[in-house]
């Protein structure tokens, strides 16, 4: 008789479970949000106290079961330590000192005086251009101006012995002035036929030949990069203005070239790009070798935040409660050899980086955290330590 009351509430069990889970799916289809919360209620209350029942029994078990094996655990001291939390960027490698050179005289390039790849020093001749007679035209102009001087010079004398004209003078000195300003822009003219180097740099690729025509703004002659002034420019979301400033600390790595190091922000932009809402950054970097070329991207980590004694666990020794809490598991007391009861403790977390968290309150120096095994204990289970 017993036996069949049993089978027969097998499937009344059944049909109950059944009909819970057709109210849930009735009610989540009604739409009725009050409805649905109170259901949730009803339902985390029922799942609580179905907890508590469980973690009694456990502890009965535990205390009855002299066989029983204690769950392995590992720890570890919690202590102050220097912790740093970076914000990732990316950016392009880049140099002011990289330009393309035009000629500034149009004629014939008579002469190329470097090649590509060439170490060159500012002020350097790079190539001369045909000036079309400017030199003699020039020679010409001097020596009228070196007579126009020497007539001014006498009539300034006999000027100053009130001898002569005053009309004389004032002409001999007009004619002597400007032909000295014709030397001077027929001087500065001829200077724009030898091309030179702005600054000391490698030329990076020569575009022209010896005897083609150029003209200003016309002709590219050559492609000159200085790398030894490089920088990283960067843009930074809006959202880092208060943690980012000249002198924070950035890690940069250059993927392509396998190179990482330490640098500085040595420029913070004064504007908010309002297409992206960022502002610039730049990064000096260090290029000794010349391998580090403009254009290469760059991955920054921006030190954005710094605490000095601060407490930091592993962030997979971190779990969560019913309630979304952060949870951790440390040792209340030893019970005997290798042997301790587990203490839960509801802590409040900061910054995370390299799966490692920082933890602002919950914690105390010196504590023991337990690491793996954590996820399936109680609170106040006995365990046993294996470091």
């Amino acid at each position: 008789m017993k036996k069949l009351a049993f089978l027969i509430s097998i499937p009344i069990l059944i049909v109950s479970c059944g009909k819970n889970e057709q109210s849930v799916e009735k009610l989540i289809e009604n739409g009725n949000l009050s409805e649905i919360r109170n259901k949730k209620s009803e339902l985390s209350k029922e799942q609580s106290e179905l907890n508590a029942k469980i973690d009694r029994l456990d502890e009965a078990i535990h205390k009855l079961d002299k066989s029983k094996r204690l769950d392995l655990v590992t720890t570890h001291k919690i202590g102050d330590t220097l912790f740093k939390h970076y914000a990732e960027v990316q950016g392009d490698v880049t140099t002011n000192e990289n330009i393309i050179i035009y000629p500034e005289y149009s004629g014939i390039l008579s002469e190329v005086r470097v090649k590509e790849g060439q170490n060159i020093k500012k002020g350097q001749v790079l190539a001369k251009i045909d000036d079309g007679g400017l030199s003699s035209e020039l020679a010409q102009l001097e020596t009228n101006a070196n007579l126009a001087k020497t007539t001014y010079e006498r009539q300034k004398r006999l000027w100053d012995q009130n001898i002569g004209s005053e009309i004389q003078y004032l002409e001999t000195k007009a004619n002597y002035e400007g032909l000295k300003s014709s030397v001077n822009r027929l001087k500065a003219q001829l200077e724009k036929t030898v091309v030179r180097a702005p600054f000391s740099g490698i030329i990076d690729e020569v575009f022209t030949e010896e005897g083609e025509v150029v003209s200003p703004g016309q002709n590219r002659l050559f492609q000159l990069v200085n790398l030894s002034d490089m920088y990283i420019k960067a843009e930074v979301p809006e959202s880092y203005l208060n943690h980012i400033s000249k002198g924070t600390e950035v890690l940069v790595d250059i993927s392509s070239l396998n190179k990482d190091f330490e640098g500085k922000i040595r420029r913070v932009g004064n504007t908010i790009n309002p297409n992206n809402r960022s502002f610039t950054i730049e990064v000096a970097i260090p290029n000794e070798q010349g391998k580090i070329k403009p254009n290469q991207i760059a991955t920054l980590k921006l030190n954005d935040y710094t605490a000095e004694n601060a407490m930091v666990v592993p962030e997979n020794a971190l779990l969560k409660n019913a309630k979304g809490e952060s949870v951790v598991f440390v040792i209340e007391e030893e019970t005997g050899e290798n042997e301790a009861k587990a203490r839960r403790v509801i802590v409040e977390t900061g910054y995370s980086y390299k799966d490692m968290v920082e933890i602002t309150s919950g914690l105390e120096p010196q504590q023991t955290l337990i690491l793996e095994g954590a996820k399936n204990l109680r609170d106040g289970q006995k365990v046993k330590i294996r470091n």
